[in-house]
């Protein structure tokens, strides 16, 4: 490959012998909470930084909002390809290898094992990372977001109104038998003392119980496809979903479940958190206790949105699921085959994954955004009380990456912050407990697999929630769960259990 070798520094602009390196054109999604001031992330303090660290001006190509797969698959098309392209690999039709065979983007393993040092030492640190940003050929293709702390990949789970269990002398319930007292409890004893029985015990979405496995997980499944022992199972065909389902349908017909679970979006949500009607919810670290608890403050000093333990069905049982993340989430910085300068765009990026660059892309500029006190980095007063009033969240976005994603290690002290209420913290030590063992690593479909994969679950996804709701709400008797799982197995649920299985087994062997 022209440029594989280290060339005398020209001094010239970017040429094709791994000359210096001035510039870069660079392909990614622009988040919302940068978006909210800038128009690209080079007015980030980390960029300027890192171009004044590496002497590289980054030109930013940024998909309008929203368009980001329709955009990316236009770029692909068009042939005119960017120096480097920021994107989840792992969703790429056919997997990361297909866009490296269909000369895309270029392998990275030789060049980051020769030019990125800094990279290198912290895969080589972590083997289980390692595992995780190599395809199942053994390949490499982007520099990868990494979550460097257990805490980083968690920040979902059951919270509930604190003050309410403490009005009515309730214990924090752990069990699913507990759960019920409390709920029954918030129903008939009128803990927001307006007089009214209008308390929602608990609501439950889909998409949540999709992301958390909260309450179902305390029976030991899941809503989709997990693992047992190397062998994948399919949740809705185990006898446990029954179960689960009986419990969620009593909960319905108590009315402790919320009745209109299934048509509530987050606006209306938000109604019922701050207008004291829910008792209990599935929600975000940051996104949940974090926003509510804010919006509260000043308004109800007593509103107090706890975070609870994952539930189990026996006293004392350590909870089995629980939402996590991956370390790598599928999202990476790879190089476009039309970049000319790979070697010089290889040690740019690595600049991410050093001591320097790690406290500019989670911190910022030290003395501005942040400030080391006894090694430390603290965020100032910019981010934490942002001077034009924004939220830290978006005061955040103008200096560094940590609040969502990029090609580098995050901090957990960022997140230590950014959750700053007692009970954020709390949250993510409570919801870390899970040992998760059953939940599906990231794996990778083959190009043949995917297409049919994709065809069969379309189908199966619609059919089995809306199969959920009517038992849940009663309008399909639990009597009918063998028709349910028949139908499942006639629409190929077999044919897709045998392609997450081959999947799992060449990821076990990376």
């Amino acid at each position: 490959m022209a440029g594989c070798s280290d060339q005398p520094d020209t001094g010239g602009n970017t040429s094709e012998e791994g000359g210096k390196l001035t510039s870069l054109t660079y392909w990614t999604t622009m988040t919302g909470q940068a978006a909210v001031s800038m128009k690209s992330y080079g007015e980030m303090e980390v960029y300027k930084g890192i171009e004044s660290i590496t002497g590289v001006k980054v030109n930013f190509q940024h998909p309008p909002q929203g368009q980001d797969a329709e955009q990316f698959n236009l770029m692909l098309t068009s042939g005119q390809l960017p120096d480097v392209i920021e994107y989840h690999w792992t969703s790429f039709p056919g997997g990361p290898e297909k866009a490296v065979k269909d000369g895309r983007i270029i392998k990275l393993n030789e060049l980051i094992d020769q030019h990125a040092p800094n990279l290198k030492k912290v895969l080589e640190s972590n083997p289980e990372w390692k595992k995780q940003v190599t395809t199942d050929d053994g390949s490499i293709v982007g520099f990868p977001f990494l979550r460097g702390d257990k805490k980083l990949q968690v920040y979902k789970g059951v919270t509930v109104r604190k003050d309410w269990l403490d009005k009515l002398g309730l214990q924090m319930p752990t069990t699913i038998d507990e759960w019920h007292t409390v709920l029954k409890a918030f129903k008939e004893q009128d803990p927001n003392g307006n007089g009214q029985a209008d308390e929602i015990p608990i609501i439950i979405t889909l998409g949540e119980l999709n992301g958390s496995h909260a309450f179902i997980g305390a029976f030991g499944i899941t809503n989709g496809f997990f693992q047992d022992a190397g062998k994948v199972k399919y949740g809705p065909l185990q006898p446990q979903y029954k179960e689960f389902l009986t419990l969620m349908n009593q909960w319905y017909k108590e009315g402790l479940l919320d009745k209109d679970y299934a048509a509530t979006d987050g606006k209306l949500l938000d109604a019922k958190v701050t207008g004291h009607q829910i008792g209990a919810l599935i929600t975000n670290t940051g996104g949940g206790i974090g926003k509510y608890m804010g919006l509260m403050a000043g308004k109800d000093n007593h509103f107090t949105l706890s975070p609870a333990p994952y539930p189990t069905l026996n006293k004392g049982e350590k909870p089995e699921l629980g939402q996590m993340d991956f370390t790598f989430n599928g999202r990476g910085a790879a190089i476009s085959t039309s970049n000319k300068n790979p070697v010089e765009t290889v040690k740019w990026l690595d600049v991410g994954y050093s001591e320097e660059g790690h406290m500019l892309f989670n911190f910022g500029k030290e003395g501005i955004s942040y400030n080391l006190i006894n090694g430390y980095p603290k965020y100032t007063e910019m981010i934490t009380k942002n001077p034009d009033g924004l939220p830290m969240q978006q005061a955040m976005a103008r200096h560094n990456r940590a609040g969502w994603d990029g090609p580098f290690v995050q901090d957990v002290r960022y997140i230590e912050q950014y959750a700053a209420i007692p009970e954020q913290q709390e949250s993510l030590t409570a919801w870390a407990e899970p040992t998760n063992e059953k939940l599906m690593p990231l794996i990778t479909p083959t190009k043949e697999e995917s297409g049919t994969y994709a065809s069969i679950m379309a189908d199966i996804n619609t059919y089995k929630d809306e199969m959920f709701h009517k038992f849940v709400m009663g309008a399909e008797p639990l009597s009918n769960f063998d028709a349910f799982t028949a139908t499942l197995k006639s629409m190929g649920i077999d044919e897709a259990l045998e392609i997450q299985q081959a999947a799992l087994e060449r990821y076990n062997k990376r």
